[in-house]
Protein backbone atom coordinates (compact mmCIF):
# COMPACT_ATOMS: atom_id res chain seq x y z
CA UNK A 1 0.00 0.00 0.00
CA UNK A 2 1.22 3.84 -0.97
CA UNK A 3 2.19 5.02 2.54
CA UNK A 4 0.69 8.76 1.94
CA UNK A 5 -1.37 9.51 4.54
CA UNK A 6 -4.28 10.57 2.01
CA UNK A 7 -3.90 6.88 0.26
CA UNK A 8 -8.08 5.76 -0.03
CA UNK A 9 -9.05 3.16 1.98
CA UNK A 10 -8.62 -0.39 1.15
CA UNK A 11 -11.60 -2.39 2.42
CA UNK A 12 -11.35 -6.04 2.35
CA UNK A 13 -14.68 -7.98 1.57
CA UNK A 14 -15.01 -10.56 4.66
CA UNK A 15 -14.43 -7.69 7.04
CA UNK A 16 -17.17 -5.24 4.82
CA UNK A 17 -19.84 -7.95 4.70
CA UNK A 18 -20.50 -8.25 8.38
CA UNK A 19 -20.52 -4.19 8.35
CA UNK A 20 -23.29 -3.77 5.53
CA UNK A 21 -25.20 -6.76 7.69
CA UNK A 22 -25.02 -4.98 10.79
CA UNK A 23 -26.02 -1.57 9.26
CA UNK A 24 -29.17 -3.34 7.36
CA UNK A 25 -30.24 -5.36 10.56
CA UNK A 26 -30.34 -2.44 12.47
CA UNK A 27 -33.08 -0.42 10.97
CA UNK A 28 -35.24 -3.18 10.96
CA UNK A 29 -34.30 -4.33 14.46
CA UNK A 30 -35.34 -1.12 15.64
CA UNK A 31 -38.52 -0.68 13.25
CA UNK A 32 -39.75 -4.09 14.94
CA UNK A 33 -38.98 -2.38 18.47
CA UNK A 34 -40.22 1.12 18.74
CA UNK A 35 -43.30 1.04 19.47
CA UNK A 36 -42.31 -1.26 22.51
CA UNK A 37 -39.08 -0.01 24.40
CA UNK A 38 -36.87 2.10 21.86
CA UNK A 39 -37.11 5.89 22.61
CA UNK A 40 -34.32 7.42 20.27
CA UNK A 41 -31.38 5.96 18.53
CA UNK A 42 -28.36 7.15 15.99
CA UNK A 43 -25.92 5.18 14.20
CA UNK A 44 -22.93 5.91 11.79
CA UNK A 45 -20.13 4.99 9.93
CA UNK A 46 -16.54 6.72 10.33
CA UNK A 47 -13.61 6.58 7.61
CA UNK A 48 -9.93 7.24 9.51
CA UNK A 49 -6.68 7.20 8.07
CA UNK A 50 -4.38 7.65 10.63
CA UNK A 51 -0.21 7.56 10.96
CA UNK A 52 2.64 7.41 13.25
CA UNK A 53 1.11 4.79 15.76
CA UNK A 54 3.44 3.60 18.60
CA UNK A 55 2.89 -0.06 18.00
CA UNK A 56 2.49 -2.74 15.06
CA UNK A 57 2.22 -0.81 11.69
CA UNK A 58 3.03 3.30 11.93
CA UNK A 59 0.33 3.95 9.11
CA UNK A 60 -3.34 2.58 9.01
CA UNK A 61 -7.49 2.73 7.74
CA UNK A 62 -9.85 2.30 10.51
CA UNK A 63 -13.87 1.80 9.63
CA UNK A 64 -15.47 2.16 12.57
CA UNK A 65 -19.29 1.03 12.70
CA UNK A 66 -21.27 3.20 15.96
CA UNK A 67 -24.60 2.35 17.50
CA UNK A 68 -26.41 4.24 20.28
CA UNK A 69 -29.73 4.10 21.21
CA UNK A 70 -32.28 4.80 24.32
CA UNK A 71 -34.63 2.45 25.77
CA UNK A 72 -37.17 2.17 28.31
CA UNK A 73 -34.92 1.12 31.00
CA UNK A 74 -31.80 2.91 30.11
CA UNK A 75 -29.37 2.69 27.03
CA UNK A 76 -27.40 0.85 24.51
CA UNK A 77 -24.14 1.80 22.87
CA UNK A 78 -21.71 -0.40 20.37
CA UNK A 79 -18.68 -0.02 18.17
CA UNK A 80 -16.81 -1.91 16.27
CA UNK A 81 -13.24 -1.31 14.56
CA UNK A 82 -12.03 -2.97 11.41
CA UNK A 83 -8.61 -2.23 11.10
CA UNK A 84 -6.23 -2.54 8.15
CA UNK A 85 -2.63 -1.28 8.98
CA UNK A 86 -0.08 -0.72 5.93
CA UNK A 87 1.89 -4.03 5.82
CA UNK A 88 0.34 -5.95 8.26
CA UNK A 89 -2.65 -8.32 8.93
CA UNK A 90 -6.27 -6.75 9.46
CA UNK A 91 -8.42 -6.83 12.74
CA UNK A 92 -11.31 -6.52 14.51
CA UNK A 93 -12.68 -4.81 17.81
CA UNK A 94 -15.79 -4.86 19.51
CA UNK A 95 -16.53 -3.15 22.55
CA UNK A 96 -20.71 -3.12 23.74
CA UNK A 97 -21.78 -1.29 26.75
CA UNK A 98 -24.92 -1.75 28.33
CA UNK A 99 -26.67 1.01 30.72
CA UNK A 100 -29.60 0.76 33.58
CA UNK A 101 -31.01 3.88 34.38
CA UNK A 102 -31.90 4.39 37.82
CA UNK A 103 -34.44 6.83 37.38
CA UNK A 104 -35.98 4.87 34.47
CA UNK A 105 -36.04 1.73 36.70
CA UNK A 106 -37.53 3.47 39.43
CA UNK A 107 -39.89 6.00 37.58
CA UNK A 108 -38.46 8.45 40.00
CA UNK A 109 -35.98 11.25 39.18
CA UNK A 110 -32.32 10.34 40.46
CA UNK A 111 -30.84 13.96 39.78
CA UNK A 112 -29.42 16.53 42.03
CA UNK A 113 -27.34 19.69 40.87
CA UNK A 114 -25.67 19.03 37.25
CA UNK A 115 -26.17 15.27 38.24
CA UNK A 116 -28.54 14.11 35.62
CA UNK A 117 -29.02 10.53 36.25
CA UNK A 118 -27.50 7.49 37.75
CA UNK A 119 -27.20 4.21 35.55
CA UNK A 120 -25.92 0.79 36.51
CA UNK A 121 -23.31 0.01 33.42
CA UNK A 122 -21.76 -3.46 31.95
CA UNK A 123 -18.70 -3.15 29.36
CA UNK A 124 -17.30 -6.15 27.21
CA UNK A 125 -13.84 -5.26 25.38
CA UNK A 126 -13.15 -8.01 22.59
CA UNK A 127 -10.21 -7.92 20.36
CA UNK A 128 -10.05 -10.20 18.00
CA UNK A 129 -8.10 -13.40 18.93
CA UNK A 130 -8.50 -12.52 22.33
CA UNK A 131 -10.27 -13.05 25.59
CA UNK A 132 -13.20 -10.86 26.35
CA UNK A 133 -12.43 -8.16 29.09
CA UNK A 134 -15.13 -7.31 31.55
CA UNK A 135 -15.81 -4.20 32.78
CA UNK A 136 -18.80 -3.66 35.82
CA UNK A 137 -19.81 -0.35 37.67
CA UNK A 138 -21.77 2.73 37.37
CA UNK A 139 -22.30 5.55 35.35
CA UNK A 140 -23.03 9.51 36.69
CA UNK A 141 -24.79 11.60 33.72
CA UNK A 142 -23.87 15.43 34.16
CA UNK A 143 -26.01 18.23 32.71
CA UNK A 144 -23.74 20.99 31.66
CA UNK A 145 -24.21 24.08 29.95
CA UNK A 146 -23.48 23.55 26.13
CA UNK A 147 -22.94 19.94 26.32
CA UNK A 148 -25.30 17.45 24.35
CA UNK A 149 -24.22 14.72 26.56
CA UNK A 150 -21.26 14.51 29.50
CA UNK A 151 -21.12 10.98 30.79
CA UNK A 152 -18.54 9.71 33.53
CA UNK A 153 -18.42 5.69 34.34
CA UNK A 154 -16.42 4.14 36.99
CA UNK A 155 -15.99 0.72 36.27
CA UNK A 156 -13.89 -2.45 37.86
CA UNK A 157 -11.91 -4.08 35.15
CA UNK A 158 -11.42 -7.62 34.62
CA UNK A 159 -8.69 -8.64 31.67
CA UNK A 160 -8.54 -12.38 32.18
CA UNK A 161 -5.25 -12.62 30.79
CA UNK A 162 -4.13 -10.63 33.61
CA UNK A 163 -4.14 -11.58 37.55
CA UNK A 164 -6.87 -9.58 39.57
CA UNK A 165 -8.41 -6.54 38.58
CA UNK A 166 -8.14 -2.93 38.35
CA UNK A 167 -10.58 0.29 38.05
CA UNK A 168 -11.22 2.49 34.95
CA UNK A 169 -13.06 5.79 34.40
CA UNK A 170 -14.59 6.61 31.08
CA UNK A 171 -15.24 9.85 30.40
CA UNK A 172 -17.19 10.94 27.22
CA UNK A 173 -18.36 14.28 25.93
CA UNK A 174 -20.00 16.19 22.80
CA UNK A 175 -20.50 19.39 22.60
CA UNK A 176 -21.99 21.82 19.03
CA UNK A 177 -21.45 25.14 18.35
CA UNK A 178 -21.03 27.52 15.61
CA UNK A 179 -18.00 29.86 14.07
CA UNK A 180 -18.97 32.01 11.05
CA UNK A 181 -22.48 29.89 10.65
CA UNK A 182 -20.28 26.75 10.17
CA UNK A 183 -21.77 24.43 12.13
CA UNK A 184 -19.00 22.27 14.55
CA UNK A 185 -18.85 19.54 17.12
CA UNK A 186 -16.42 18.50 20.04
CA UNK A 187 -16.97 15.34 21.00
CA UNK A 188 -14.32 12.22 22.19
CA UNK A 189 -14.10 9.90 25.13
CA UNK A 190 -11.25 9.01 27.58
CA UNK A 191 -10.29 5.97 29.11
CA UNK A 192 -8.04 6.10 32.40
CA UNK A 193 -7.07 2.42 33.60
CA UNK A 194 -5.21 1.33 36.55
CA UNK A 195 -2.24 -0.92 36.28
CA UNK A 196 -3.40 -5.11 36.27
CA UNK A 197 -1.22 -8.11 36.61
CA UNK A 198 1.75 -6.89 34.30
CA UNK A 199 0.99 -4.16 33.04
CA UNK A 200 1.13 -0.52 34.25
CA UNK A 201 -1.83 2.45 34.48
CA UNK A 202 -3.04 3.71 31.11
CA UNK A 203 -4.57 6.72 29.87
CA UNK A 204 -6.35 7.07 26.42
CA UNK A 205 -7.49 10.44 25.43
CA UNK A 206 -9.61 10.93 22.42
CA UNK A 207 -10.90 14.34 21.08
CA UNK A 208 -12.42 14.87 18.02
CA UNK A 209 -13.25 18.15 15.85
CA UNK A 210 -15.44 17.71 13.11
CA UNK A 211 -17.53 20.43 10.85
CA UNK A 212 -20.95 19.52 8.98
CA UNK A 213 -19.86 18.90 5.33
CA UNK A 214 -23.26 18.71 4.60
CA UNK A 215 -24.61 22.20 5.71
CA UNK A 216 -21.22 23.70 4.17
CA UNK A 217 -22.03 22.21 0.83
CA UNK A 218 -25.59 22.81 0.87
CA UNK A 219 -26.57 19.09 1.80
CA UNK A 220 -28.60 17.68 4.61
CA UNK A 221 -27.32 19.26 7.75
CA UNK A 222 -25.79 16.62 10.54
CA UNK A 223 -25.95 13.55 7.81
CA UNK A 224 -21.95 14.24 6.81
CA UNK A 225 -19.11 15.29 8.88
CA UNK A 226 -15.34 15.86 8.24
CA UNK A 227 -12.25 16.53 10.57
CA UNK A 228 -9.71 15.18 12.66
CA UNK A 229 -9.47 12.90 15.74
CA UNK A 230 -6.36 13.16 18.25
CA UNK A 231 -5.23 9.73 19.55
CA UNK A 232 -3.25 10.11 23.08
CA UNK A 233 -2.66 7.07 24.53
CA UNK A 234 0.13 6.92 27.88
CA UNK A 235 1.72 3.72 28.30
CA UNK A 236 -0.42 2.09 25.51
CA UNK A 237 -2.22 -1.08 26.86
CA UNK A 238 -0.36 -0.96 29.69
CA UNK A 239 3.17 -1.18 28.45
CA UNK A 240 5.43 1.02 30.68
CA UNK A 241 7.28 3.94 28.27
CA UNK A 242 5.15 3.49 25.17
CA UNK A 243 2.96 6.82 24.42
CA UNK A 244 1.27 7.07 21.32
CA UNK A 245 -0.17 10.65 19.89
CA UNK A 246 -1.27 9.91 16.67
CA UNK A 247 -3.96 12.26 13.78
CA UNK A 248 -6.47 10.74 12.48
CA UNK A 249 -8.56 12.02 9.38
CA UNK A 250 -11.75 11.31 10.07
CA UNK A 251 -15.08 11.32 7.41
CA UNK A 252 -18.14 10.39 9.34
CA UNK A 253 -21.69 9.55 8.13
CA UNK A 254 -24.47 9.63 10.08
CA UNK A 255 -27.52 6.99 9.21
Amino acid sequence: MNNNIFTPLTFRFKYLLPLLFMTSFFPAFIQATEDDLLQWDSTNLQLLRGFDYALGSEKRDIMTFEHVSGWAFGDFYIFSDYTWPDGGDASYYVEPLLRLSLSKLTGKKVSYGIIKDILISGQIEKPEGQNARKLLGFSVDLNLTGFKYFKSIFFVRDNPNLTGDTYQVTLAWSRAFQIGGVKLVVEGFADLAGSEGTTVSHQLIVPRFLMDLGQLTGMQENKIWLGLEWQYWHNKFGVSGVTESVPQFQFKYVF
